[in-house]
């Protein structure tokens, strides 16, 4: 039987938007965006999960999209992907590190591209106030609302219910957070994880 990942904000349908652990076979993409003219699976986002059913999914993966919520909106959210996870389920976000992005600014360099994105070159200072070009044309999706670090990432979701949480260093200026929820089946779901390219090791 497949196991179903509800990817929660990682762009259009493309496999490769979807991290490579749930592109090895035996995962089920649901899709979840606000826009309904990109056709996802759920109409919707991480503010409002109301529409998905208790212990639906077995992994929540979560790329670049919560740092677009509010901060008073990020605490229900993270409930929200507990409340939707499976006993033995996880979750998998990925979002940019405050740390050295304030770093870059501290630095006098919050103007300097940091990385390129489909909509262009990416400044530290796009990163937190906001994707300039994007907000520009409207697009007020593309603006970060919330930061966070690797701790306060962590300490959220232990809020959230989770009983652990691992965090490793993505590229220089992203982490991904691993959240287990209390029955999860820690082994398995991490070497799943590590066959995908991502090494929670202890």
């Amino acid at each position: 039987m497949l196991k179903k990942v509800l990817n929660a904000g990682s762009g259009p349908v493309n496999p490769e938007r979807l991290q490579l652990t749930f592109r090895n076979g035996g995962w089920q993409e649901v899709r979840m965006d606000v826009d309904p003219r990109v056709a996802p699976d759920i109409v919707g986002s991480l503010e409002d999960l109301s529409q998905v059913a208790d212990r639906t999914f077995d992994a929540v993966y979560c790329s670049h999209s919560l740092e677009h919520l509010h901060p008073h909106d990020v605490r229900s959210a993270l409930r929200g992907i507990a409340r939707i996870l499976k006993p033995d389920g996880f979750a998998l976000i990925t979002s940019p590190d405050l740390q050295p992005i304030a770093a870059l600014v501290a630095n006098g360099k919050g103007e300097e591209v940091a990385y390129q994105s489909p909509l262009g070159p990416i400044t530290a200072l796009d990163m937190i106030y906001g994707h300039a070009a994007s907000i520009e044309k409207g697009n007020v999706y593309m603006a970060h609302n919330s930061g966070f670090t690797e701790e306060t990432i962590a300490r959220l979701l232990l809020e959230a219910r989770f009983e652990e949480v691992l965090v490793i260093k993505g590229n220089c200026y992203d982490f991904y957070a691993l959240a287990l929820m209390p029955r999860a089946a820690k082994t398995q779901i991490l070497g799943e994880l590590h066959k995908g390219g991502l090494n929670f090791a202890e």
